[in-house]
């Protein structure tokens, strides 16, 4: 059958616009001059470009003429959930992460919605998957929002995973690289020559994070063949009992889970009149902005947040567009030596 004569202008100009020949923006030739080019009434040319403005391709502006409208293929992701620990943001540095994921995203003209864990609580699976075409999650832990999480992986929504990586779920995680963070800070006071090392646990719940970073230390001291160690279960490292702990083992030098335990660590042991860094070196990880301005500054393991949120926003863009899932990455970090760490002098203070 032969194709109808609006059809074929139709067509062409459809696939001048979607091959990038007629520019967003650009102008589109008028009845008169499709009339003339294609050899055919006014009327069919106006029909052709009636029905690409209704498919959204063109706009038609009275007086003006027709103009193209900015191309997205069906497929095109258009909108993301971004969940980040908002309520958290003192701790942890949100702003770089979330400016790493909108810069990527936006630059393609994808919407993305920034919210906090309360909105999954009151969202279902048909929510996310109607309203979104993809999720980037910030794991606190490992179980939170499991039932949603697992609802999306059976039906292959596009998810990326920060921070964790969850194991039962197939789902794609872009994480700092923990375990070699720890090793870094471990290597630091060694070089600086302290043997008496422990690992500062704030928390009795110690996160896959934490652990890994603790798994960094623990190799350090063994590359060294230091014996002294602080332990996993160890739940005395934390409040009034710190102080007693690292006397009672000659510690001069405190790796911290994180830059927030740092920070309340050292506070914690100038009401015991503890001198830091002449009596404890001390380490942090993060490099969060309290930790460039205390005093001392803290020596810390700086995650570089916004490569993360790049990193994740780049993968998830990837999946979407070909369809393939991507593979877990680790984000390099580095240490930044400030003035909460000193060399040994004289070795271990006396107790």
């Amino acid at each position: 059958m032969t194709q109808p004569l609006y059809q074929k202008i139709k067509t062409d100009l459809k696939n001048q616009i979607i091959s990038g020949q007629r520019l967003s923006g650009s102008k589109l030739p008028t009845e008169k001059e499709l009339s003339d080019s294609y050899h055919v009434s006014r009327i069919t040319a106006k029909r052709a470009l009636t029905d690409l403005e209704q498919d959204g391709f063109i706009t038609r502006v009275q007086g003006s003429g027709s103009f193209v409208k900015e191309f997205i293929p069906k497929n095109a992701p258009r909108r993301i959930l971004l969940v980040l620990p908002l309520e958290e943001s003192t701790e942890l540095s949100i702003a770089p992460l979330s400016e790493g994921v909108m810069t990527i995203l936006q630059a393609e003209k994808i919407d993305v919605l920034l919210t906090n864990f309360d909105f999954l609580t009151h969202r279902n699976t048909r929510d996310i998957t109607s309203e979104f075409d993809g999720l980037i999650y910030y794991a606190r832990n490992e179980e939170a929002h499991l039932d949603l999480l697992v609802a999306l992986a059976l039906q292959n929504f596009p998810v990326i995973i920060l921070d964790k990586k969850i194991h039962d779920l197939p789902f794609p995680a872009v994480t700092a690289d923990n375990e070699v963070g720890g090793y870094l800070a471990t290597k630091h006071l060694q070089q600086l020559g302290h043997k008496k090392i422990a690992y500062y646990f704030g928390a009795k719940n110690h996160p896959q994070s934490t652990r890994q970073r603790y798994f960094g230390y623990l190799r350090a001291l063994s590359e060294e063949k230091q014996t002294f160690h602080s332990h996993l279960e160890d739940t005395y490292l934390s409040g009034e009992s710190l102080s007693d702990y690292l006397r009672q083992n000659n510690v001069t030098a405190l790796v911290c889970e994180n830059d927030l335990f740092a920070l309340r660590a050292i506070q914690q042991l100038r009401q015991q009149n503890w001198q830091i860094p002449a009596e404890l070196s001390v380490t942090g990880f993060d490099d969060t902005p309290a930790a460039r301005f205390f005093d001392p500054a803290l020596t810390t393991i700086l995650q570089d947040f916004k490569k993360i949120g790049n990193t994740a926003a780049k993968l998830l863009l990837s999946w979407l567009q070909d369809g393939k899932q991507p593979k877990d990455r680790k984000i390099s970090v580095k240490l930044i030596q400030r003035n909460s760490t000193t060399a040994l002098i004289g070795g271990n203070y006396e107790s």
